[in-house]
């Protein structure tokens, strides 16, 4: 089990697997932006909609980072970014789709799907941590970013549609993302800390 594991972590930075990453997390970004279409024509003012697709926003970073890995350089600030929301909502995803469930919405197809697809964003960027070259800095320029973002989905109503039977509890889940927010600023941040105190030892 050791070995393989050690194979597997070797296999992130392989080439072969990075160009696999790259393109799974590329089409599911170009997914994802089809799928807020509708949303992002939706939302006014205009400048907002940046605002909007926060899921393949992330991946789409993430693929960046990616990108760079395979050419065998680092940005820190995309890292930060691309690591601390790909992680974000790739357990906001699920967590949502999960407490829809709890109060009544049916799940198809799509809600495993997309439930398997976040799992995996979330996942990713923990994997990728030991690789990442960020410092501390670059969490504060993401907190500051991303609980703009959360300040405006919730007093805008901007944030991605939920089911309607969570909208009543909209307010909670616009709590339990700035908690999410804080803990993933912080687990991204402890994770890169943990394997550069590792690999100096």
């Amino acid at each position: 089990m050791t070995t393989l594991w050690s194979w597997f972590i070797a296999s992130l930075r392989a080439p072969w697997f990075l160009w696999t990453m790259i393109i799974i997390n590329g089409l599911g970004s170009v997914y994802g932006f089809v799928w807020y279409a509708y949303q992002l024509e939706m939302t006014s003012p205009a400048f907002l909609r940046v605002f909007v697709p926060d899921s393949p926003t992330a991946s789409t970073l993430f693929t960046l980072v990616l990108i760079t890995l395979l050419v065998g350089r680092s940005v820190p600030a995309l890292e930060a970014f691309a690591a601390v929301t790909n992680f974000k909502y790739g357990v906001w995803a699920v967590a949502v789709i999960l407490a829809g469930a709890a109060v009544g919405d049916e799940l198809n197809w799509q809600h495993y799907m997309l439930m398997f697809s976040h799992g995996g964003m979330a996942l990713e960027s923990l994997l990728y941590a030991r690789f990442y070259t960020l410092q501390l800095r670059h969490i504060f320029y993401v907190a500051a970013w991303t609980l703009l973002g959360d300040l405006l989905d919730y007093t805008l109503d901007i944030h991605p549609w939920l089911a309607d039977e969570l909208e009543p509890y909209d307010h909670i889940v616009g709590w339990a993302t700035l908690g999410l927010s804080l803990f993933s600023l912080w687990l991204i941040y402890a994770l890169v800390r943990f394997f550069r105190r590792r690999k100096r030892s």
